[in-house]
């Protein structure tokens, strides 16, 4: 089977399940510096692997307060992102947003908290597939995603909106 054939991606499963959760305040996003773990040095939100029987949303919030030291309020799904690596491993993310928390972020050894606002995010210091779907994200579409990567290097994408 080939990640680049869609096809590919009917009957794919999932070796881990994650969420990722961005919080949104005042026209900022609060994104991190991972410090270790499945990209560590890029910037991403907050989030990790769901533990044995939690769901996506209970794993958002859960990640969130243990990487940052918040609870995000409010949370929205917003898209799923489906990544095929070439060792292996394969992901499946649900993506939240965030309208705002309670209390302030912290740096933690898993992740050092960034206000930003929007416009100014780095994709630069982000995973590639990440510039094709935040975006839309941001203003307020639904997706869901498919990647195929080498590592670091994305080989393929497919990016599908709905409302």
């Amino acid at each position: 089977m080939d990640p680049h054939d869609l096809n590919f991606w009917q009957n794919w499963q999932p070796t881990m399940r994650a969420s990722l959760c961005f919080v949104r305040r005042d026209g900022q996003i609060l994104m991190i510096r991972k410090k270790r773990g499945l990209g560590a040095g890029k910037i991403n939100g907050p989030g990790g692997r769901l533990e044995p029987g939690e769901n996506a949303l209970a794993a958002a919030i859960r990640e969130t307060q243990e990487e940052l030291c918040i609870t995000p309020l409010n949370l929205s799904e917003r898209g799923e992102l489906h990544f095929q690596f070439v060792d292996g491993l394969a992901l499946h993310c649900v993506v939240f947003t965030a309208e705002d928390c309670h209390g302030e972020p912290v740096e933690t050894d898993e992740a050092i908290p960034h206000w930003m606002a929007t416009s100014a995010i780095p994709y630069h210091d982000m995973w590639a597939d990440d510039i094709h779907w935040m975006p839309g994200m941001l203003e307020g579409k639904k997706f869901k995603g498919y990647f195929h990567f080498d590592q670091d290097v994305m080989l393929t994408h497919h990016i599908y909106w709905y409302s």
